[in-house]
């Protein structure tokens, strides 16, 4: 009888034990999350896995293209940008696949970038930018439409696809091939992304983003405020200008990763500088959740996307510059 009350009280220490690990793992948003196995591709999917878009010093940047199998005319693109506080995640398990938007008629490419214990921004900017122009090099062998192009990305890649849409205008982070073609894109849905870096370290709660271990003083090599040049270079908000691309913003209320403000402060600007912008809070959602990919969600970003890019060109070729 001792026995079995010793081995109950044992289980229900280990389980408590990893019921905390587990917790803080959630909650702790310096540690990247571990890579998520990508389901199954339907049957209408098809995938061309790991393609090469560029290449730095021996560093092979890739990407994954997925098109539908039947497919008529030109598709519009979708670059997906993971997350993973510019440390960790994967191109794998892509949103943007997995919610089904092949089928509604886009071409989507997730791709990978380097994370700042391989290089610090503006490394990872530079590769998102090479991957567009790649896609434009690339869009007659794989039926691309080279005048629409989306991105979307959480959290990190949030704000990976919010400096994609305020940089299009911005020569600074095209580097390596195919210069000759725009990085710039038609529209952009930023889930979550963090858009000022400043704002962001000195937010009520979020202090800790200041600390000399945290993934933002990782990505720009020192605190954000002891760096207040490279703190504003990085933040999509000092780039906002009118020809900046149409934004669709998502996040949730109570993120305990990104202050909510960081959307607002990214709305209120893109409005004052004249863009096309629309905020969608999720009241009660955290960082991330399946909040963000509910049908009603989806059918906005969906919405978004066939509003930008199913249009007409609007007179000027955005798939070369110069043009």
């Amino acid at each position: 009888m001792r026995k079995n009350i010793y081995i109950l009280i044992l289980a229900l220490t280990i389980g408590f034990v990893c019921g905390k690990l587990v917790f803080a793992a959630q909650e702790n948003p310096q540690q990247p999350s571990p890579p998520r196995t990508a389901p199954p591709l339907p049957a209408d999917v098809k995938a061309i896995k790991n393609l090469e878009y560029a290449e730095v010093g021996d560093r092979k940047l890739l990407l994954d293209l997925y098109l539908p199998r039947k497919q008529e005319g030109r598709l519009p693109v979708i670059v997906w940008v993971h997350g993973g506080g510019w440390q960790g995640g994967t191109k794998e398990n892509c949103l943007a696949v997995r919610t089904g938007f092949v089928q509604k008629g886009y071409a989507v490419a997730s791709v990978e970038y380097r994370f700042s214990n391989e290089a610090i921004f503006p490394a990872q900017i530079e590769d998102c930018k090479s991957a567009v122009r790649w896609l434009r090099a690339n869009a007659d062998k794989y039926n691309l439409d080279p005048n629409h192009f989306g991105a979307w990305g959480d959290s990190a890649g949030g704000h990976l696809v919010a400096l994609l849409g305020t940089t299009g205008d911005i020569k600074d982070f095209d580097k390596g091939d195919n210069l000759q073609f725009s990085s710039a894109v038609q529209a952009v849905c930023d889930y979550y992304g963090p858009t000022d870096f400043q704002a962001f370290v000195t937010s009520p709660g979020y202090e800790k983003h200041a600390g000399s271990e945290s993934a933002e003083t990782k990505l720009i090599g020192g605190r954000v405020l002891d760096n207040p040049q490279k703190a504003k270079e990085v933040s999509p908000t000092s780039y906002v200008s009118k020809g900046d691309a149409p934004t669709l913003i998502v996040h949730g209320d109570k993120d305990p990763t990104v202050p909510f403000g960081q959307s607002e402060l990214f709305c209120s600007a893109l409005k004052k500088a004249g863009v096309n912008v629309v905020f969608h809070p999720i009241e009660g959602a955290k960082h991330g959740g399946p909040e963000f990919s509910t049908p009603e969600v989806i059918s906005l970003v969906d919405s978004f996307f066939r509003k930008h890019l199913f249009a007409q060109p609007s007179g000027e070729n955005q798939g070369k510059t110069g043009e």
